[in-house]
């Protein structure tokens, strides 16, 4: 049986334990970032596979800079405490893994200074975010992408979420299944959760960092296997909103949604409105890296009860 376990204020500890006070800084005003690390399960191997810890770890730190953060924990560290929340709640199923810096300190007043700054780490189970198969309809949304002069578009900031999640629900009770949210210039920004990526005259386009969009590391998986595997030229730039209409496939890439074909954008088919082939194959091979199939991939990935066995050998 799981045995769920967090890691917070400095120890291990049952995630019912696990509990943030209610004048504390983060819950009132959104100050703190996170970042989201999947499990992958593989039942033949009977492992879970925990993908890209370092560059997670990484990139919360870099999240943690731009809101005057820090972290007393060496990147090392982190990634061990990751492994060991992974390990110690046994979960053989994929999961979702969050760690979080956050403002820790019980006080009311709005400011980012001479406050105390905690790390925090759970994991749950986690499914599909989106249909895989059949494919997500979209919609861009009325609500704009933050810009990064208003909050640093680039950092998982909590509070940033409102955002995304307002443009979520205004998909979701129009009956699709995700938005895309343009931004300040009317520009393609990014979902509510994912990076978006289009194939045009045969080549991969995504918005370039300047559109607001968060820097991923799924979207950079993607893109990377599409190059090696199918030649195709990559190029960020700038995306108008009709150019969905027209593309020939599109698809977003997240930690959430992995690589999730898009098939209809304002009710308009992208393509013949069925799943792409190019996007069905960087999927096929996302799918086949992130569960430990693809050997020349496996030192993007962590191997949690093999590790764990190994170390217990030894």
């Amino acid at each position: 049986m799981p045995t769920p376990t967090a890691f917070f204020e400095g120890q291990f500890v049952p995630l019912e334990q696990a509990n943030i006070n209610i004048m504390t800084h983060a819950f009132n005003y959104g100050t703190a970032v996170f970042e989201g690390i999947r499990g992958n399960w593989n039942e033949e191997q009977g492992e879970l596979y925990l993908f890209k810890v370092r560059e997670h770890i990484e990139r919360i730190r870099q999240s943690a800079k731009i809101m005057r953060m820090s972290i007393r924990y060496s990147d090392d560290e982190l990634v061990e405490f990751v492994e060991q929340v992974a390990l110690r709640s046994g979960y053989r199923e994929d999961v979702y893994i969050r760690p979080m810096v956050y403002k820790a300190t019980k006080a009311v007043g709005v400011r980012m200074h001479n406050l105390d700054d905690e790390f925090l780490l759970f994991v749950t189970p986690f499914g599909a975010y989106l249909d895989p198969d059949a494919g997500a309809r979209c919609m861009t949304s009325s609500w704009r992408r933050v810009d990064d002069t208003s909050i640093p578009a680039r950092a998982k900031v909590t509070g940033i979420y409102v955002n995304n999640a307002m443009a979520k629900t205004e998909a979701n009770l129009n009956g699709f299944d995700e938005a895309i949210m343009l931004n300040q210039d009317g520009h393609v920004s990014e979902g509510s959760g994912e990076n978006i990526i289009m194939l045009r005259h045969g080549k991969l386009i995504s918005p370039a960092p300047s559109d607001n969009i968060l820097e991923g590391i799924t979207l950079d998986t993607a893109l990377a296997l599409a190059k090696t595997h199918l030649g195709l030229d990559v190029e960020r730039r700038s995306i108008d909103r009709t150019e969905l209409y027209i593309a020939d496939e599109l698809f977003m890439t997240g930690t959430a949604a992995h690589v999730t074909p898009i098939t209809e954008v304002d009710r308009v088919p992208v393509g013949d409105g069925t799943v792409g082939p190019v996007s069905k194959q960087i999927q096929d091979l996302y799918f086949q890296m992130i569960t430990g199939r693809m050997p020349q991939y496996l030192d993007w990935l962590t191997p949690v009860f093999k590790d764990a066995a190994v170390g217990a050998k030894a």
